[in-house]
This record gives C-alpha cells, structure tokens and sequence, in this order.
C-alpha cells in the first residue's frame, strides 16, 4: 500500500523513524512528507534512509511532475504522526503553504492523524473545536496518551505509540475499527469500586482505572456515543478524554449497579471493565473506628449483587454485552480455565480475560488479553495479545464491531 506519512514539527517527530520502519517491515511504500520545523528535530537524511524515497517540504520541488498534487492523489492512506496544534489548525481551515498540507487536501485516501501537544494546547477550545471538525469530514484522530510530555510536563497530548498509531491507521483504511460504531451508544464502566467502612476507611481493589479510559477513547474514536461509568478513577487520567465522552462518577459497588442500568435500556452496547468488589461489609459507622486494646478487628461481610449476570439478564433486544476477568490461577486450575467458566456462566457476549498474577495487570500501561467468545454455539479463546491499554482496547473495539456485524447478519 502507498503510505504517506506525514510529520510535523514536535518533541515526538522522532517516534515517526519507528513508524517508518514498522511500516515498511509490513511491505508498504512510505512516502515521508514532513514539514520544514519538523526537519528541525530529525533530518531528511533519516528519513530518506528508512522509507528508502526522496524527502522535500517545498510545493516547488519537482514542478514538472506537479508534486505537491501527485503526491496525495497516489496516495492509499495519509498518516499524521506527530500531529502538532498548528498542522491541524491548517488543515481544518484547508491552508496549503507547504507540501504536506497540499498533500492533505488534494487527497481522497483516508487520512489519520496523531496529535501531540502540550495539554494546555491540547485541551484549548480552539484545538478541541479542530478536532471536532475534522471527525466530522471523516479524519480519523487518534487521541493523544497521558503521560510525560516535555520537560517535567505530564498529562494528556503525549503521541501514543508506533504501534498503536499503525493498528489504528491501518484498522481506518480497512474500515474495522474507526467508524465501525457510528451511531452505536456505549456505556462503559471502568476502575474500582470501594466499599466503606467508616468515614475514612473502606475496601478497594487496585484497578486504576486505564483499561476502561482507554476503551472509552478507542470507542469515542470509532464513531460512538459513550458514557463512562467512573470508579474512583483519579481525576488526573480523565481529563484526556474528548469532551463529549460522558462521565458519570460513582464509588460503591450498588452506585456502580445503579448507574449501569439507568444507562442500559438506551445502550446498544455494555462493556464491563470496572473490578468490582464481591463483598461489602454489613454495616458502615457514621465515625471512625478506634484500635481498642491489643485485639484484632473482625469485620462482617455481605456478598454484593452480580452486576454483570444482571445486565445480562435485563439485556435489552440484541444489545450486545462485554465482561472482563482478571484472574489467577491456583495448582488445581489456570487462569485461563477460571475465565472460559465466568465466560459460560455469565452469559455475555465477549470476555476479555488478563491474567493478573504477579500484578501483572492493575496500574501498568501494558498488558496481555485474550478475547473468549461463542462461535457458532461453541466457545472460542483468541489468541493472547500484548501491548498497550490503547492497543488492546483497539483489538477488544474491533471485536464488538465484528460482533455487531454477525448479529446484524443473522437477525
């Protein structure tokens, strides 16, 4: 395929040499067409090298065979990557002063771009209202990580990774993900629920909240409506979301229960990332507890309801419903053996399990999952994939938009 790879002028310009690189193991021809800053940061030389062409940012370099159109019309697919503030302020108003920007707008492949700013100019209404138009023509954005930014900076507008930039553009042209859930409503829970035991205390687990961020963006990105069912997710990692992501914020295990099916009978699809407590303790008190003597403290537990074999059982019409397991194993069964049983006895219609053994999950930005499913009335377990929240939830948002399209296929 005829790649285009755009790059402008940022701090990550350099991810764009592993892009390079990845794309062309993949056997597509990359065109590089950075802008004059972005040579500013890393050399044409370099990118000469790996994409193995010719790299200029000048709309009067090679005249004679009309550069500054070829380029876009041959093109299969542009990729933006850095996406700086300033590229998409020009190419959401269609100024052409330099050759990737005449590229972008004389072509008619689909065009991804990756932003990378600060997060101060990333959530500048200005920025945010470019972001939104562009979705609107049919760009596919892919929104920036959370993370450390230049200098002691940290916060939303880091680029995501060579790898998730590549699934994401090339899921866009195949039309798999981006898109695949336009007019779709999804609601999505994620974090973890806490249980009080007095004012100041309670029992927690240690989700943190990124798995679910990152599905509500990968969703977001493919044309759905979503709402974020939050529990106790720290307010820092959802301020990258895109504005129009609702978010609804709860703490005990019944709020999360409730807001679940307030949410449900108006959703076409639920997804269950949310670690939940199993227990709750029987009373809370009013003041906190005081350590009396030298004994111990017994507490009095209570099961909680199960929220996703309810949501299963209130399912309305083909609505379609997602589960997650994080499991352990023990020397009599596997992880994996634990999760194809909730799989069966929960009903849903996806299970995407992670083996948290070792912490091997809970707060990390990467993780491995595999997808359980029922395939012609038999359950099927995906093969294991590794990568980050974004990739992953990337793959688990490709899987729901295949499972709607069976769905559609056989009703």
């Amino acid at each position: 395929m005829r790649i285009v790879l755009g790059v402008a002028g940022g701090i990550a310009a350099y991810k764009a040499a592993h892009i390079i690189r990845r794309l062309r193991e993949l056997d597509h021809s990359v065109k590089v067409v950075p802008t004059a800053h972005a040579l500013d940061f890393v050399g044409a030389p370099t990118f000469e090298a790996l994409s193995g062409q010719s790299v200029t940012t000048d709309v009067f370099d090679e005249v004679e065979s009309v550069n500054h159109v070829r380029i876009g019309q041959e093109a299969e697919l542009v990729i933006i990557a850095p996406a700086t503030a300033n590229i998409l302020a020009k190419i959401t108003a269609g100024i052409a002063d330099d050759l990737l920007t005449a590229t972008v707008l004389t072509t008619t492949a689909e065009v991804v771009v990756a932003p990378a700013m600060h997060t101060e100019m990333w959530l500048n209404p200005a920025t945010q209202s470019n972001i939104a138009t562009l979705r609107s023509r049919g760009v596919h954005v892919l929104d920036p990580a959370v993370g450390r930014l230049t200098g002691p900076d940290s916060g939303p507008g880091r680029l995501p990774e060579p790898e998730d930039i590549i699934d994401f553009a090339l899921s866009a042209k195949d039309g798999s993900t981006p898109g695949g859930l336009s007019g779709r409503r999804i609601v999505i829970s994620a974090g973890g629920t806490r249980e009080a035991l007095d004012p100041v205390r309670f029992l927690g687990n240690r989700s943190s909240g990124k798995q679910g961020i990152a599905l509500a963006k990968a969703a977001h990105a493919a044309g759905a409506d979503v709402e974020l069912v939050a529990a106790n997710i720290d307010s820092g990692l959802l301020t990258g979301l895109p504005e129009n992501i609702a978010i609804t914020p709860v703490e005990s295990t019944l709020e999360l229960q409730a807001a679940m099916r307030t949410a449900q009978p108006n959703a076409d699809a639920l997804i269950m990332a949310a670690a939940v407590a199993d227990y709750r303790p029987v009373e809370a008190t009013d003041s906190k507890m005081k350590k009396t003597g030298d004994e111990g403290l017994t507490l009095r537990l209570t099961q909680n309801p199960d929220i996703l074999r309810g949501l299963v059982d209130e399912r309305v019409g083909t609505q379609l419903i997602v589960g997650f397991a994080a499991e352990t194993g023990d020397r009599a069964t596997s992880a994996l053996d634990y999760a194809t049983a909730k799989f069966d006895r929960k009903g849903v219609d996806l299970l995407v399990f992670n083996d948290v053994s070792d912490d091997r999950a809970f707060g990390h930005d990467d993780t491995a999952v595999q997808i359980i499913a029922s395939v012609d009335g038999q359950t099927k377990v995906g093969e294991e994939f590794h990568g980050t929240k974004d990739h992953v939830s990337q793959k688990v948002i490709a899987a729901l938009t295949d499972q709607f399209a069976h769905v559609e296929s056989t009703t």
